[in-house]
């Protein structure tokens, strides 16, 4: 039997294959764009394509993300909170605590050993702390998104980043290269600043409980997870591509429907 598991981001969006006996059957990530269900209906045939399958070989498909209901070919939509705490449940049984980092929000999700979401806390008022946030720091800085991560782990000094604004951050952060901060020290001020906001939200729900996992783009960013790490004081676990956890757990919902 085979379910699929559409997750439309802000910026991102993930469709998922999943079969019953063979489990992940094949995924793919696509740029969001600005529309966002014409990417959802270009991803499910993109994915659709690696095992030779028609859309009428799918039993049944959930759509997942903040885009979900533009995904009007899929059965039902169900929130990405629950999305992700089902996919982490079927990768990481252990888990009791998600950090999930996406374009423009971040959420703190407390689970139970069933996968079952018992409380959570979110920031989805502004894009600070975010993928969105990270994006552009490196551009004010003229750095490769995907290298500012390894970059800041050779920092020397810790630079602090005191606006949680955005905008602000960013002026903050141009003012720090005017002064001679070094690139390093920056990016790690940077970094170190989005640990800070993440870590309010798991303050406000009495703390993180092991084990750890961490989902949605920003957890490819190894600056980020190494600032929570320490904050934490403890090791934070990834999926291989934690970017298809919220379609995963999607589609392993569309497989209990179906």
């Amino acid at each position: 039997m085979l379910v699929a598991g559409i997750d439309i981001g802000s910026i991102t969006t993930e469709a998922l294959l999943f079969d019953k006996d063979k489990g992940i059957v094949g995924y793919t990530i696509l740029q969001t764009g600005a529309d966002s269900k014409k990417t959802a209906e270009m991803a499910l045939e993109k994915v659709l394509a690696f095992p030779s399958k028609k859309p009428s070989d799918i039993a049944f498909t959930i759509a997942t993300g903040c885009g979900r209901k533009r995904a009007d070919f899929a059965q039902q939509a169900i929130t990405e909170i629950t999305c992700i705490a089902k996919g982490v449940n079927y990768l990481f049984p252990e888990a009791r605590t998600i950090i999930d980092i996406g374009g423009q929000d971040t959420k703190v999700i407390r689970v139970d050993e069933k996968g079952r979401v018992a409380e959570f806390e979110m920031n989805d008022k502004c894009a600070a702390g975010t993928g969105r946030f990270i994006e552009v720091m490196a551009k004010a800085l003229n750095v490769d998104l995907d290298k500012i991560g390894d970059i800041s782990l050779q920092h020397k000094k810790e630079v602090t980043i005191s606006s949680i604004c955005t905008v602000f951050a960013e002026s903050e952060v141009i003012s720090l290269v005017s002064e001679g901060e070094a690139l390093e020290d920056i990016l790690y001020g940077i970094h170190k600043a989005i640990s800070d906001r993440t870590m309010g939200l798991i303050t406000r729900l009495g703390g993180a409980q092991p084990d750890i996992i961490m989902t949605g783009g920003v957890a490819k960013n190894i600056g980020v997870v190494k600032a929570l790490e320490k904050a934490l004081n403890t090791q934070i676990k990834i999926y291989v591509e934690p970017q298809i956890v919220g379609a995963l757990g999607a589609a392993i919902l569309a497989l209990e429907k179906a």
